[in-house]
């Protein structure tokens, strides 16, 4: 009965709330104190407080909903202060946390509101306490106060961390002299002691987390800008130096989310009996860490250029400084296991826990590789970066087909450009594949660069049609990889081939003016291959002997205006899929499947051309990186050389086919076909081969010494930041935090403008 009783005068202040006709008095604390004087769930308070009466509220009474945000601020910046001794007081900051969290989102979407956090309240201070004497230039915004508030609260000891005094202890004197470093959240990055854990702990840290996140959502409000020093004045002053807490709380953040395991004790179907609070928080303080890193926020991004950047980001300031192998070692295993985790397979069915937070870990491996050369160096030195790639191409297979989660695609795709820029990444995919991930591709035996062209190859032909804008992308880690690599499978050879038979069709590579430069990058990776890595390259070669009349196409390819246009008459739809049966798929897999019809999916900026997002260089003899300037006219790097748009005819395109086609590097695949073709026919006349194991054999021992071209220099294309990509990735990160936030449904319904909710 009791719950019922409260939950009624909690609805009656809420009423009176919005239909007092004059403003209520910030000293009518028996009408304030109905707020947050009785415990009530968070879904409860958003049940109670309807958007319709928030918004009625903001327009007809402002005066009572400054005052509600002002008093709910200050309570919790009294019990910050207090170090909430009592029962009541911890019930306090919950409720006053649960309300803020419901009413911002209001705040943010109406731009005259906007700025209301950030105008000085008389009596609040800079030191952070509310006091009615306090001169009007060291007033300190509402904004500030509570983001203070919850810095402290988040540290709180026997609240938000165990308690490290005696009980005499007054725990106003306690949180004044305490050292947060010492109460780090958990083990790991610069703390060893694990302190045990405590469910209610977790629960109080992610209700704090879940309104600091929303504090930080005001960027969903905002319409895309392509201005890199776009800041955040919310995650700007939090990660600021003004807060005394920022490097224990990026540690905590850090260590909770590459210190989960959410297999826990082992124990099947042990996540079906107990609802894992651990899990929520770290959920939530991972959405905060990639947030907080969001180079929007990071004025260190952009050190070169100097102007108002505002004060600098201890977040990414402590992230780029991380060096210990240790620490590393810790960080990668704990992002490597978690992304694994929807991959293992066990023999009961559904008897281990599966998270749903990778998308934010992708986002925070990003964030690392990004902000920390150290860190992506060791990823790479061993084959553990192998187990960064699994996870991501199972990702980029299962999600090819549904368009509610192109973004994910995306996010992997970039992280294995990054990736392909370096050359020991190439040199890794060597190793043997010989996991068996459950995934609807064709069964084949050979190694981690088998298995990314075999995926790639699926991406490509039976992808969502939006991954379009990602074939130069998924070619150029083709690319980069290319030289490096030391037998490919037949399986993957007849995939490339097959790449290049679809793109080279005549209605293909004319109905576009872009289309020609996926066949440069597929010759290119052909030419590295023979120039480079002929000797254990005879499934790739044999499969190029095989498909010569491809080539030999190209290389005659019409001209004239009339050709074209019988060419253009011919288009079919999509990517051809000849030849390209793939064989009996593995076991346990299932097919991808498209979204299923209501899916709610965040719209996306569209992300820039190759050309802008890599930089050319060169590979010099002793294996260090020469950056290439950039030209114009080069073939795979300049977009549509007349400008011609995606959807004007390219029929009028004779002279610029022309200009391409006089590129077209054939030269080393010719004469590699001049020199063997011959031979291979000769030996299956002379010997009646038919068998395809024999002139294998043959062309593993054949060479090509002394007949080919002089090799061309090795050219990389390593993935440079931009604007461009920096909007993409903010635009992707809050829609998938919106999307993730359901329980409860913080922004559902108000008013965003990063992107647009769609209903598929």
């Amino acid at each position: 009965m009791g719950n019922s009783d409260t939950k009624l005068n909690f609805r009656k202040a809420v009423i009176q709330l919005t239909t007092k006709t004059q403003p209520v008095e910030a000293s009518d604390d028996a009408f304030w104190d109905q707020f947050w004087a009785s415990t009530i769930s968070v879904q409860d308070v958003f049940a109670l407080v309807p958007a319709a009466e928030i918004r009625a509220v903001r327009e007809e009474s402002p005066s009572n909903l400054a005052t509600l945000c002002f008093k709910a601020v200050e309570r919790l910046v009294q019990c910050a202060d207090s170090g909430c001794p009592s029962e009541k007081e911890r019930q306090i900051v919950m409720n006053c946390t649960r309300l803020l969290t419901r009413i911002l989102p209001y705040i943010f979407e109406d731009a005259d509101w906007r700025g209301f956090f950030w105008s000085t309240i008389p009596g609040a201070s800079r030191g952070g306490c509310l006091d009615e004497d306090v001169d009007e230039n060291e007033a300190r915004p509402l904004a500030e106060s509570l983001l203070l508030a919850i810095a402290d609260l988040l540290f709180c000891p026997d609240f938000t961390v165990q308690s490290h005094k005696k009980n005499s202890t007054d725990p106003a004197e306690e949180i004044r002299s305490m050292d947060s470093c010492e109460y780090i959240w958990e083990a790991g990055v610069g703390f060893a002691q694990s302190p045990p854990l405590n469910y209610v702990h977790d629960l109080n840290r992610t209700e704090l987390l879940k309104l600091l996140l929303t504090c930080f959502s005001e960027a969903m409000y905002l319409p895309p800008s392509s201005e890199s020093k776009v800041i955040n004045p919310w995650v700007a002053f939090f990660c600021s130096a003004e807060n005394r807490h920022t490097l224990p709380l990026f540690t905590s953040l850090l260590n909770v989310v590459c210190g989960y395991d959410p297999v826990g004790y082992g124990i099947p179907y042990n996540h079906l009996l107990f609802s894992d609070s651990h899990e929520q928080l770290v959920e939530q303080a991972l959405q905060i860490l990639v947030v907080a890193l969001d180079a929007s926020a990071s004025p260190s991004a952009e050190e070169e250029e100097k102007g108002p950047a505002g004060p600098e980001n201890l977040f990414v300031n402590y992230l780029s400084r991380i060096h210990r192998e240790e620490d590393f070692s810790f960080i990668l295993r704990g992002l490597t296991q978690l992304l694994n985790n929807p991959l293992v397979q066990t023999y009961l069915p559904r008897s281990t826990k599966k998270i749903h937070f990778h998308q934010e870990l992708l986002i925070l491996f990003w964030k690392f590789c990004d902000f920390n050369k150290k860190f992506l160096f060791f990823v790479l030195k061993s084959s553990d970066v192998l187990e960064m790639l699994v996870p991501i191409l199972f990702y980029l297979n299962d999600a090819r087909a549904d368009q509610s989660r192109v973004g994910l695609v995306h996010i992997g795709v970039f992280i294995l450009l990054l990736l392909s820029g370096e050359r020991n990444f190439g040199v890794r995919l060597n190793k043997p594949y010989t996991l068996r991930v459950p995934m609807d591709i064709p069964v084949f035996t050979g190694t981690h660069a088998d298995l990314l062209i075999v995926i790639f190859h699926k991406v490509i032909t039976s992808g969502h049609q939006r991954l379009h804008p990602l074939f130069d992308c998924l070619l150029t880690v083709i690319v980069n990889i290319s030289p490096y690599l030391k037998s490919l499978s037949m399986v993957a050879a007849n995939k490339l081939l097959h790449l290049l038979e679809a793109f080279s069709t005549p209605w293909f590579l004319l109905s576009a003016p872009q289309h020609h430069h996926l066949v440069f990058f597929l010759l290119e990776v052909f030419n590295n291959i023979i120039q480079y890595q002929f000797d254990g390259n005879s499934n790739l070669v044999y499969s190029i002997i095989r498909k010569r009349t491809v080539f030999h196409q190209l290389a005659n390819l019409p001209t004239d205006k009339a050709s074209i246009q019988s060419a253009l008459q011919k288009k079919k739809s999509g990517i051809s899929r000849v030849n390209s049966a793939d064989g009996e798929a593995m076991e346990d897999s299932r097919p991808a499947a498209p979204s299923e019809p209501g899916t709610l999916k965040a719209s996306l900026e569209a992300t820039p051309g190759i050309d802008k997002i890599t930089e050319k260089s060169q590979v010099s003899k002793d294996g260090t990186m020469v950056a290439v300037p950039h030209s114009p006219q080069s073939p795979c790097d300049s977009s549509a050389i007349n400008g011609a748009s995606d959807t004007e005819s390219n029929s009028e395109s004779g002279p610029e086919l022309l200009s391409w086609k006089t590129r077209l590097p054939l030269q080393t695949i010719m004469r590699l076909l001049q020199v063997l073709v011959p031979q291979v026919e000769k030996i299956c006349i002379d010997k009646g081969l038919t068998d395809e194991s024999e002139i294998l054999q043959f062309l593993q021992h054949g060479t090509l010494v002394g007949l080919l071209p002089v090799p061309h220099p090795i050219l990389i294309r390593k993935y440079q930041a931009n604007a461009g990509t920096a909007m993409w990735f903010r635009t992707y990160m809050w829609g998938v935090i919106y999307l993730r936030n359901v329980d409860p449904p913080i922004w559902y319904d108000t008013d965003i403008r990063l992107f647009e909710i769609q209903r598929i």
